[in-house]
């Protein structure tokens, strides 16, 4: 078994190209074939068995290994896809001015609050500093 070495941002990439392909942490475990415990492990640092799965964490989000580990893409690889609302909603961002980015920002850290993110509310706090 092949076994990562610790990296304490491996398991915020993981969690930030989940949410980016929209697959919930549920999903994920099913298609690598671990329990939703371990890619809750996974995304807040405890990682167990996060090296032996890494491969096939990495395909299953469409991204590499060397991505999740390093933060970095390759020089030869695609960034990750947007979907089809992702686009539309990056276009209608570009087009709005500064004051309505921040607004747009705020307003969506709030939606994802209510949501049952629980991240969102250090987010939104970081975001009016």
């Amino acid at each position: 078994m092949v076994v990562a070495p610790p990296v304490p941002e491996l398991g915020a990439r993981i969690r930030a190209v989940r949410l980016a392909q929209g697959l919930t942490q549920e999903q994920l475990a099913r298609a690598v074939g671990v329990t939703r415990s371990a890619v809750a492990q996974w995304e807040t640092g405890r990682a167990g068995q996060v090296g032996g799965n890494l491969t096939r964490i990495a395909q299953v989000l469409g991204t590499n290994a060397a991505f999740l580990l390093s933060g970095e893409q390759d020089s030869g690889a695609a960034p990750l896809p947007l979907r089809g609302d992702e686009m539309a909603l990056l276009r209608a961002y570009r087009d709005c001015t500064p004051e309505d980015r921040a607004l747009l920002v705020r307003t969506a850290v709030r939606l994802a609050r209510l949501a049952g993110n629980p991240d969102s509310a250090g987010r939104e706090s970081r975001d009016r500093e």
